[in-house]
């Protein structure tokens, strides 16, 4: 019965709106807001990212992938050290790190949590919209995992952490 009743609640939580991708302005790594209704009419790539990560190499593809693609998307970055304590440092050590190591300029985040109790809401928007849709996988797994928005502000598609930003689908994703 309880299984039933929560059920029933999540649903009816995603039929009264969970709202849109667009009503989320999240904290800047530096600490400004990233308001994502300035990204309407692009896709927008969310990726939770980590220095210590064997998937940290990816950042290389996703600066490649985001000065490619400025003119019709964008990539934010969520650091997160919810997987093996892989992004321990501050904010601004995070930074520095990102922008000596992978000359990264996409915008980034300030570190958040991207599963557990603390979920950060945009990520609990995006699984409950990746749930919603029947895609996997719906919760982040590890280390740069990549959500994909279209130009609607809709969820097009979720890349496991090992799919490389350059990944032929990834790029039939963007190109779609």
């Amino acid at each position: 019965m309880f299984r039933l009743l929560l059920m029933l609640s999540s649903f009816m939580l995603f039929a009264a709106g969970a709202g849109s991708i667009y009503d989320f302005k999240v904290d800047g790594i530096d600490g400004n807001k990233i308001n994502l209704a300035d990204y309407k009419g692009k896709k927008i790539m969310i990726v939770n990212t980590a220095s210590l990560c064997g998937n940290t190499p990816q950042y290389a593809a996703l600066e490649k992938l985001y000065n490619k693609y400025a003119d019709k998307m964008v990539i934010i970055g969520f650091p997160a050290n919810n997987f093996g304590q892989q992004e321990p440092g501050s904010n601004q050590e995070i930074k520095t790190f990102c922008t000596k190591q992978y000359a990264v300029t996409f915008p980034m985040a300030a570190k958040i949590s991207v599963k557990g109790d603390d979920i950060a809401p945009l990520y609990k928007w995006l699984y409950d919209q990746s749930v919603a849709k029947h895609m996997e996988p719906a919760a982040v797994t590890w280390n740069f995992q990549k959500y994909l928005i279209n130009e609607q502000g809709e969820l097009q598609a979720v890349f496991a952490p090992k799919t490389l930003p350059d990944d032929p689908a990834v790029i039939a994703a963007i190109e779609k």
